[in-house]
């Protein structure tokens, strides 16, 4: 039975998240059905990382199991035809080893936020940045991002709701910068807690509008306290941009 890696690109804005719900959209039902319609074959994806309700992906990356053995060109074609009405494309396909799993295998993934920080509201970024329009500060953000950089215990950044087993994860990148009238923030790590991006962002926005001084990030780290979050940011910024293997 092949098995095939996919790169995707998803606009989650009318998507109920990632994962498959009855009787609501998701792209992993849009998908599912796509292979369905190409094959015939009722199947269930693994993916790198399940985003949540209105989370975007120019990365995201999934494995399917097949029992015919298609070309990889040929699975990316009809799943892209398949798929015409949704949302979500098909950037790439390869075969993937027996052993390869699209999360289990994964050495890292990579998430980008984009806020948009003017004062005018967006038209066609609609659903797809974080509108702000109180002037960032980019580089005092910059400077309180890096105290969230390494191994840490991040409760304080952690939503009520994550199953995961321990608060304990290792960031390897903070970076924050301004690109014209967005902000733009990049996490890179090997897993991330629930709604941990979207946490950490808001909060360094509080600095950012100059609520909070660089220094109270460190102080609500260590706290290892929920309620000493700042404002948990919205979906419509966020994307999984990419996956290490």
């Amino acid at each position: 039975m092949p098995r095939y890696r996919l790169t995707l690109e998803y606009d989650g804005s009318g998507y109920n998240g990632f994962q498959a719900q009855t009787d609501q959209p998701t792209v992993q039902g849009a998908v599912e059905a796509a292979i369905t319609a190409f094959c015939g074959e009722t199947v269930r994806i693994a993916a790198a990382g399940r985003t949540d309700t209105g989370v975007h992906a120019t990365g995201q990356v999934i494995g399917v199991d097949l029992e015919k053995a298609w070309p990889a060109k040929t699975v990316m074609n009809a799943l892209n035809a398949h798929l015409v009405d949704e949302a979500v494309a098909v950037l790439d396909c390869v075969e993937a080893a027996p052993d390869w799993h699209a999360r289990f295998s994964a050495t890292g993934r990579r998430y980008l936020y984009r806020i948009l920080n003017r004062a005018g509201r967006p038209a066609l970024d609609r659903g797809r940045v974080w509108h702000v329009r109180k002037p960032l500060d980019a580089g005092a953000m910059q400077a309180a991002a890096q105290a969230l950089v390494g191994l840490h215990d991040f409760t304080t950044f952690r939503d009520v709701g994550c199953q995961s087993k321990s608060p304990l994860k290792t960031l390897d990148v903070a970076r924050v910068e301004r690109v014209g009238e967005e902000v733009h923030l990049v996490f890179e790590a090997r897993s991330f807690l629930h709604r941990q991006v979207r946490s950490m962002t808001g909060t360094l926005a509080e600095v950012g509008q100059g609520r909070w001084a660089v220094e109270d990030v460190a102080r609500a780290l260590e706290a290892r306290d929920r309620s000493e979050c700042g404002t948990v940011a919205p979906s419509d910024g966020l994307y999984l941009t990419g996956v290490s293997y």
